[in-house]
């Protein structure tokens, strides 16, 4: 179809909005959606695209920014907790996955560096359809899903260098290795390690001060992009450089609002990379060489599930849940294109040999989801509750937070400094870059983001908050936020600093639990002032304690009636004197009890 771009990307719009939910209605997944969608579309199918290389080419910036959003979430903390899973566990399948697929392309006539490459590549999996499986099956918690989660953060680690390799090994396939290729690509390195992480971050404090989303956006683009353009003009592969930019701000006040704002274009160019990869499977290569496409997709499978359900046994996993490790994992991964490409650019790797790769990965990935479903009916349920745990299994929430505030002023400071000394994990996120950037250098842990975004709220992850603590200044951003968490995280519990009374009865609406900001301070005040005036100090507190209960129950009285003022005006009246007479009551019951007291002792 020769067209233009609107017409080319209403195309491609159109297609993926028709064909992922279909895909996801019957559980095959988004993945396998842009696939077919691609397969469809491309030149050995209706033909209404012929020039998907061209796609490819700029689809794979999803691929770029797909690795910068791993780098922001690879925290050294977090590879500490995992470290024997993702380090044992991961290298060992890597490992092993790649000598023996290695070994089956050596007899298949490979040169050492393509059999080498194109290993490591089939030993990768899917982390988007893996961990999407996982989810699906509600296995993300289990013992086989918590490993899978470690061997794909292992296979997502030893992605980046093997992308890095490619350029030197192919440059280096028929003439000596050039080491001054070396130091431009360490010195490439060493620039971007060592000075990226100061520079960002005052880049992104001087942005953030404009307070304009637009630019930030922009300038978050621009890291990703750059750093990618600049690994590459250094001869290495761009995703390294956008690897390494996440990595370097994964500890910074930004990383959720980056995370947030890269998500959408990370998710639309990767869809579109998969309809790009699905163009490419040259059809008709499967149509001519059937039996050589079916051999490679067996081989593939099988090689890589006996593998896993081997680790996994070794784990210490039961045999369901080793079988269940294996049929997870045993697909080839979306990095396996990036590096075919790659392997193909450099001469690596032939023209009919990436076309038969590409396509028994791509059928790997296609029959998987189909392949575990029949498993699953295999197995049958699951009849033991309480299968065995390995010893070192990783419990991938242990360190996830189970409590978010957003608003990091004077009232969320308070809340935040007790559960630090209660060593409570927390997320903190602050719309204000100078109170961000004031409280970090006093050690604590906060974010620069906006609470009352969507996209802020999952980047923080907010399906794992148990509890939301509100505490902006605005009343109404404290609104907005409260009802966008009861929207998106209905079983959550949110506690809300409320304004004034009025405020608290718009947040007890939405089952937010009001707090209002002075109502404390005002009765702490209170008490100190009646003990000034001659009370004792049991007394005072003894008042103070009856008022606070007394207009507790009020403002939930007044919550029934607060849309009717004449309503609102007599309950605080009946209120007033119901109080009066109930300290009345008291001081008479003080006065008797004082007689008594004189009449004992006369």
């Amino acid at each position: 179809m020769h067209s233009g771009a609107l017409e080319l990307a209403l195309v491609l719009l159109l297609a993926a909005v028709i064909a992922v939910p279909v895909f996801k209605k019957f559980g095959l997944g988004a993945v396998l959606g842009y696939l077919a969608a691609g397969v469809v579309l491309g030149p050995d199918g209706l033909g209404f695209v012929q020039d998907a290389d061209r796609i490819l080419g700029a689809a794979e910036i999803g691929v770029v920014m797909l690795l910068f959003v791993i780098g922001l979430e690879l925290s050294p903390s977090r590879l500490k907790v995992m470290r024997r899973s993702v380090f044992g566990a991961g290298a060992a399948q890597v490992a092993l996955c790649a000598v023996v697929l290695g070994s089956l392309l050596l007899l298949d006539h490979f040169q050492w560096k393509s059999a080498l490459i194109v290993g490591i590549a089939l030993a990768l999996s899917s982390t988007a359809v893996g961990l999407q499986l996982l989810s699906e099956h509600k296995a993300l918690n289990t013992d086989y899903g918590r490993l899978g989660f470690a061997i794909l953060l292992f296979q997502d680690l030893i992605a980046i260098p093997l992308l890095a390799a490619i350029p030197l090994l192919g440059g280096a396939k028929n003439q000596t290795l050039h080491w001054s290729d070396v130091a431009v690509a360490l010195g490439a390195l060493a620039v971007v390690i060592l000075c990226g992480r100061p520079v960002l971050r005052r880049l992104f404090n001087i942005i953030a001060r404009t307070r304009s989303p637009e630019v930030f956006t922009a300038m978050a683009l621009l890291v990703v992009l750059g750093t990618a353009w600049f690994m590459q003009e250094a001869g290495l592969s761009p995703s390294l450089g956008a690897f390494l930019a996440g990595v370097l701000l994964s500890d910074s006040e930004f990383r959720h609002e980056l995370e947030s704002q890269i998500e959408p274009f990370k998710g639309l160019l990767l869809g579109l990379f998969f309809i790009a990869v699905g163009m490419g499977i040259d059809l008709d290569r499967v149509v001519a060489e059937p039996g050589l496409v079916a051999i490679g997709v067996v081989a593939l499978l099988v090689v890589k599930f006996g593998l896993l359900f081997a680790i996994g046994k070794v784990a210490k996993l039961s045999t369901r849940h080793a079988v269940m490790l294996g049929s997870v994992l045993w697909l080839g991964g979306e990095f396996a294109f990036v590096v075919f490409n790659e392997a193909q650019r450099v001469h690596l790797l032939g023209a009919a040999n990436h076309d038969r790769l590409v396509a028994v990965v791509g059928l790997s990935m296609a029959l998987t989801p189909l392949l575990m479903l029949a498993l699953l009916r295999l197995l049958g349920s699951e009849h033991k509750a309480g299968d065995a745990r390995p010893a070192d299994a990783v419990d991938t929430d242990g360190t996830q937070p189970k409590v978010l505030i957003a608003g990091m002023g004077r009232f969320g400071q308070v809340v935040a400094r007790l559960l630090t000394a209660q060593k409570i994990p927390f997320v903190a996120l602050e719309s204000n870059p100078d109170t961000v950037s004031d409280l970090r250098r006093f050690g604590n842990k906060l974010y620069y983001g906006d609470p009352t975004r969507p996209e802020m709220l999952r980047a923080s992850g907010g399906e794992h908050i148990r509890v939301f603590v509100i505490t902006l200044d605005d009343p109404d951003a404290n609104m907005r936020a409260t009802r966008l968490i009861r929207r998106m995280y209905p079983q959550a519990v949110v506690l809300a600093r409320a304004r004034n009374r009025q405020h608290a009865w718009r947040l007890m609406d939405m089952s937010a639990e009001p707090f209002r900001e002075v109502f404390g301070t005002s009765l702490e005040l209170s008490e100190r002032l009646l003990v000034a005036l001659g009370l004792s100090a049991d007394t005072a507190r003894s008042h103070v304690q009856r008022f606070r209960e007394h207009d507790e129950k009020l403002l939930r009285d007044q919550y029934l009636v607060y849309d009717d003022e004449a309503a609102v005006i007599q309950t605080s009246r009946d209120a007033r004197a119901d109080l009066m007479r109930l300290f009345e009551a008291d001081a008479g019951r003080d006065a008797n009890t004082s007689e008594d007291d004189d009449r004992s002792r006369g």
